[in-house]
């Protein structure tokens, strides 16, 4: 799993994650990304009254990592805008499977899958060092011309064009 940004955390993790990046790194095909993950630590002033995590800001995590994301690929928010380009999210769904405490260190994966059409998945996992999964949030995404106001027709075509390592986010060269 590729790791990115500051607040990555180590630890007895490691062997876990090991045997999982090996696993996903030998599953990849064409327009398949080996999840890449932020690692986050829940601040206190993020938990509500009953002392987990409030549940808007797994949105937070999850726009976190898939901005990480688009930076490890090379893809600045501002040549972004330069291009008059910016990504959308048209629906999102979160399953919460554990509460999480002010303290505990996560991980947010983010992998991009790809279809055909206007619009493409992210698909993201909250899991906690101890490898327990928090959350998962899956979310129909696009990218929008931001002068016509419309959805490009070929969103892996743009993503390519603006990537210096489009195999980030699961795409081939070509």
């Amino acid at each position: 799993m590729r790791r990115g940004g500051p607040e990555w955390r180590t630890g007895a993790y490691g062997e876990w994650e090991k045997h999982v990046t090996e696993a996903a790194e030998s599953a990849v095909g064409p327009d398949t990304a080996v999840p890449f993950a932020v690692g986050i630590t829940v601040r206190g002033y993020e938990t509500d009254t009953q002392g987990h995590l409030n549940q808007s800001v797994y949105l937070q995590y999850a726009e976190h990592a898939r901005w990480s994301l688009l930076q490890a690929s090379g893809i600045r928010q501002s040549t972004m805008v330069d291009r008059r380009v910016g990504p959308v999210t048209v629906e999102t769904t979160i399953r919460y499977l554990r509460e999480l405490r002010a303290g505990d260190e996560v991980e947010v994966s983010c992998a991009f899958v790809w279809g055909e059409g206007k619009t493409f998945r992210i698909e993201q996992t909250v899991r906690k060092t101890d490898g327990t999964v928090a959350a998962e949030v899956s979310a129909v995404c696009g990218l929008l011309d931001l002068t016509e106001r419309k959805l490009l027709k070929d969103p892996r075509a743009a993503f390519r064009d603006l990537a210096d390592t489009p195999s980030l986010l699961g795409l081939t060269d070509g």
